[in-house]
């Protein structure tokens, strides 16, 4: 990933945020990624650590009912106050039985024993193949050693938690508030099995601001429902998403709830999250281009017909090739609008409407081209009613995307 961290024309960077160097870390903060064999190659165990003892924190997770071990674990940790975080590729830990949950839990107290904290600060995350053996000891000396490098950078660990990334996707914020300037950094990967509650995703955030884990539970709350929970690749819910956000409040300006200070953080923590989730659509194992479906109506309706048109192999076929076959939007809407109300729908697709009342006003699709060739394509229906409107952001579907998932694990 190269050039500016906001490079999409839907997310746009508030004015009192500055990009810095994207590996950097906020005050107080220090992480290292190292190989421990677990991948074939590259960084595979990540730590990162907050050296304040006051550290306040906030977590989402998957809400599949099948859940890996690091989750389990994770969950039973005290959410509002971790102080590290250690995660790996190479293995998602997820049906190993009391096996794979002994795992995590030790990962959790050995990390806690060399850094000085409580187990129950440390939260645990891991990707890979569902359903593998996560060899313990390798992920143990992978813990140690990657403590021993703790620094103020955090190249690695961003690549220690890849797994069909194509890049690190990661960011460094400078955050002008009334009260002085913040740092606000986050780590990411996504690339598949990614649907709405989160994705095969992984997100950690950091901030040196200070602030009180209540407001962190809520900004981590709104922003994640606006970013990760809006996005899908192929419509499918991991069994190992998982979101920290750590404050570790070194830079000692304080954000009061419902403070300026609360809302410009918050912009910009909207801002980097959803910009975040965009690169993973974009990034989805073989996409070519990402489309944004904005649907207007009934406020029963709006979400579920938001995600069939996202989640239906026609419209996201159609996407890839650029085609602009708008009747598989329609298709897709009606699959799931309630029967019986009369589906009777407006569609612009870049700002041209064609469809208007249910009919089309378009006699040659050809003409309609142009407007589907860019690398992101907006698609807005209105349908009958008023009173809600929802966005999804979604990725094609290319044959790179069926070869690569057809061979994962031979």
């Amino acid at each position: 990933m190269s050039g500016p961290f906001f490079g999409s024309r839907w997310i746009e960077k508030p004015e009192h945020v500055t990009e810095l160097e994207p590996t950097a870390l906020p005050r107080g903060f220090r992480a290292a990624g190292i190989a421990a064999g677990l991948e074939p190659d590259g960084p595979d165990v990540g730590v990162l650590y907050c050296e304040r003892p006051q550290t306040v924190s906030a977590a989402r997770f998957t809400t599949n009912a099948r859940v890996g071990a690091p989750v389990v674990a994770s969950r039973e940790a005290d959410l509002d106050r971790l102080r590290a975080v250690v995660a790996n590729s190479g293995g998602s830990n997820t049906g190993d039985g009391a096996r794979g949950l002994e795992t995590a839990r030790a990962t959790q107290e050995l990390a806690a024993e060399l850094l000085d904290v409580e187990a129950a600060q440390v939260g645990v995350a891991s990707t890979g193949v569902i359903g593998t053996e996560l060899p313990r000891e390798k992920l143990l000396a992978g813990v140690r050693s990657a403590v021993q490098q703790l620094g103020d950078d955090a190249d690695g660990f961003s690549r220690a938690i890849l797994t069909s990334d194509r890049a690190p996707k990661r960011a460094c914020l400078e955050v002008e508030l009334p009260g002085g300037q913040v740092r606000l950094a986050a780590q990411a990967k996504g690339a598949g099995m990614i649907s709405p509650r989160f994705a095969t995703m992984l997100c950690f955030v950091q901030t040196d601001a200070e602030m009180s884990a209540e407001t962190v539970e809520l900004l981590t709350g709104v922003t994640v429902k606006r970013s990760f929970d809006r996005i899908t690749v192929d419509g499918q819910l991991s069994t190992s998403d998982t979101v920290f956000v750590l404050a570790g409040g070194a830079s000692g300006v304080r954000i009061e709830p419902e403070s300026a200070a609360e809302l410009r953080f918050g912009e910009a923590l909207d801002a980097l999250l959803r910009q975040l989730a965009l690169l993973m659509v974009s990034d989805g194992e073989g996409a070519k281009r990402v489309g944004r479906i904005v649907v207007r109506g009934e406020s029963e309706a709006v979400e579920p017909v938001a995600r069939a048109i996202a989640n239906s192999n026609l419209v996201k076929t159609a996407l890839h090739g650029g085609d602009p076959n708008f009747g598989r939007i329609l298709q897709a809407a009606g699959m799931v609008y309630p029967p019986g109300n009369g589906f009777v729908a407006d569609l612009e697709i870049e700002g041209r409407l064609v469809v208007s009342g249910g009919e089309a006003i378009v006699d040659d699709l050809r003409e309609l081209e142009p407007l589907v060739q860019g690398q992101e394509v907006e698609y807005v229906l209105t349908l009958p009613g008023d009173g809600g409107e929802t966005e999804v952001f979604f990725s094609d579907l290319s044959p790179e995307y069926v070869h690569f998932n057809a061979e994962y694990t031979t």
